[in-house]
């Protein structure tokens, strides 16, 4: 009961910021045009799908400053602020400080932005808004911004959106609570345009691709340095891949063991570039039997060439150099990398 006591008080908070003035009624109107900023403190409740949010900077859009609440207290008309340009287009905050009753604003503030000048709009024209208002709090030192979530749809037929509930009079009205400071009180708007994606980024895992099987068979084993060497790329999806060892061995394995990695290389042309998945059987072939070295590996390939992923340990030296058990013949050895799944990302229509 505590914690839904607080939470309805904080509710009851919603819509207005202020400032010092006389007590003479003035009604004062900032218009700004920078960008909106991050924001470095927060404070969240939320009700029936409206959010508020404690912020330190002011809106981007609109400032309305009332000095002289005390003047238009009680009154049911709305005042209309006037027209000023946001992301492009004209717009009014539309205040109502006892709440517009056709909207169950009955013992609230409500505020509204509308849209005007639209006669030069094509026909059948359409504005996508991210909205929020707002409501300064000098006794906090920030602005209590009020947004539901939903894109507002501006058009011919509703020029106007916002909040019937903005804020209970009770709650602006006290003065405890810190939003009338000397007869002084501010509302705001943040209008951003929002525009709809058309496209999408989808990402497929495709099983067993095409050319998905790669051998590489390595001559002169017993001549080859202490270093790594690599195949010659080989493309499945959209990349290109290749093998790579050291013969003397790597990391933990070495120098007792065979390592071998597959690496994620460049893109082929046109491809959209990502992370790419890819999962593979890295082999060791037998060329006496089908007793083959296996080892399954499934990651997350960076953009960037040269990742690898493997296994430092695929056979023992000891086991290899027997040449009794079939992986070394001939002084030849023959890996393989079977890619059993791999990602490929397109750019579609929504």
């Amino acid at each position: 009961m505590d914690s839904q006591k607080r939470s309805l008080g904080f509710l009851s908070l919603a819509f207005l910021f202020i400032t010092c003035s006389s007590a003479e009624f003035l009604i004062h109107q900032v218009t700004e045009g920078r960008e909106t900023e991050n924001n470095s403190s927060y404070s969240l409740q939320s009700n029936l799908g409206v959010t508020r949010v404690w912020r330190d900077d002011r809106p981007s859009s609109k400032i309305v400053t009332i000095a002289g609440y005390s003047v238009i207290k009680g009154r049911g008309e709305p005042y209309e602020s006037s027209v000023f340009e946001a992301a492009g287009y004209k717009w009014r905050l539309v205040l109502y400080v006892t709440g517009n009753k056709n909207d169950g604003g009955n013992g609230y503030i409500s505020l509204y932005v509308r849209m005007e000048e639209t006669e030069s709009l094509p026909y059948g024209w359409e504005v996508n808004v991210d909205l929020k208002l707002f409501v300064h709090n000098p006794k906090q030192h920030k602005y209590l911004t009020v947004t539901d979530g939903a894109v507002k749809r501006f058009n011919a037929a509703k020029k106007e959106w916002g909040f019937g509930q903005l804020i209970s009079l009770a709650t602006f009205e006290n003065t405890n609570q810190g939003y009338i400071v000397q007869d002084t009180c501010s509302f705001g708007a943040e209008i951003l345009i929002v525009k709809l994606a058309n496209q999408q980024e989808k990402v497929t895992f495709i099983s067993n691709p095409p050319n998905n099987v790669f051998t590489w068979k390595i001559l002169r084993f017993s001549n080859l340095e202490d270093k790594f060497y690599y195949s010659a790329d080989f493309l499945v999806g959209d990349r290109y891949w290749r093998l790579g060892f050291n013969p003397k061995g790597s990391g933990g394995g070495r120098p007792h063991a065979l390592p071998i990695f597959l690496y994620a290389q460049g893109f082929r042309p046109n491809a959209v570039a990502t992370n790419t998945w890819g999962a593979v059987n890295l082999r060791l072939k037998n060329q006496r039997s089908s007793n083959h070295r296996q080892l399954y590996s499934a990651a997350w390939y960076p953009i960037r060439s040269g990742y690898g992923v493997g296994v430092n340990n695929i056979i023992l030296m000891a086991d290899l150099k027997d040449t009794s058990k079939g992986y070394l013949v001939n002084d030849a050895i023959i890996f393989e990398a079977e890619v059993v799944k791999v990602s490929v990302t397109n750019i579609a229509p929504v």
